[in-house]
C-alpha cells in the first residue's frame, strides 16, 4: 500500500486519539516501526493488520473507523491539499459527484504511483446516485462514505448515504441528495493561500 495512504491513516489516528495510542496500535499490529514514510510502498498485509489493530484499540467496527478516516481527509487542515483536489471537481455537490469518475486519474497526476480503485457514478433519477467503488483497495468504499459525507458538508448539501457490498469485491454507495443548498458551505478559493 502506498505510504501516502498509510501516512494519512497515521495522521488521522494521532490527531484524533494521540501518539501514545498510535504506538500501541503499531505494536499490536506487529510492525517494527511507528512512522510511515509518504513516498514508500508498504506491504498490504502490514496495512491490513494496522487497520484491524486500530478497530480493536478503539473497540469499533472497522467500517466506522474507515468512514472517520474519510471524513478526516476532507475536514482536517493537515490534509487541505486533498480537499482542494476534490473541490476542483465542481462548483456544486452534483458537479463534484460527476467528477468522481476522474478522481483516480487526478490523484495519479498529483502522485504518479498512487493507484486508487476505479470509481463509476450513475445517476438514476434527479437527486439519486450510486457510486460503484471497484476492487483494489480494501475498505475504500467505507472511506468514500466518510469523504462523501464531509464533502456534502463542505458544499452545504444535505445527503443520505448507504453503502452496500456488491459482487466481485465492489462497494456500491447510494447517494440521495435531499437538498443541494441546505446550509452555507465552507469557503473555497481556486488559488492556494500563501503561508
Amino acid at each position: 500500500m502506498h505510504g501516502l495512504i498509510n501516512r494519512a491513516i497515521q495522521a488521522f489516528f494521532i490527531t484524533t486519539y494521540g501518539a501514545e495510542r498510535w504506538v500501541r496500535v503499531t505494536e499490536a499490529a506487529d510492525l517494527a516501526f511507528s512512522d510511515f514514510e509518504a513516498m514508500l510502498i508498504y506491504d498490504t498485509d502490514d496495512s491490513a493488520r494496522l487497520l484491524d489493530a486500530m478497530a480493536v484499540e478503539l473497540d469499533r467496527p472497522l467500517a466506522e473507523v474507515l468512514e472517520d478516516i474519510g471524513t478526516f481527509l476532507v475536514s482536517n487542515p493537515q490534509v487541505e491539499s486533498l480537499r482542494r483536489l476534490l473541490r476542483f471537481g465542481g462548483v456544486t455537490y452534483v458537479e463534484f459527484l460527476h467528477s468522481l469518475d476522474d478522481l483516480p486519474d487526478r490523484a495519479r497526476l498529483a502522485v504518479s504511483d498512487l493507484e486508487l480503485p476505479r470509481l463509476e457514478l450513475r445517476e438514476h433519477t434527479k437527486g439519486l446516485f450510486s457510486l460503484v467503488c471497484h476492487p483494489g483497495l480494501p475498505g475504500f468504499g467505507s472511506v468514500m462514505v466518510g469523504l462523501l459525507r464531509a464533502m456534502a458538508d463542505d458544499y452545504g448539501a444535505l445527503v443520505m448515504l448507504d453503502r452496500k457490498s456488491g459482487g466481485d469485491g465492489q462497494d456500491v454507495i447510494w447517494i440521495s441528495l435531499v437538498e443541494s443548498t441546505f446550509a452555507e458551505g465552507r469557503s473555497f478559493d481556486l488559488g492556494a493561500r500563501a503561508g
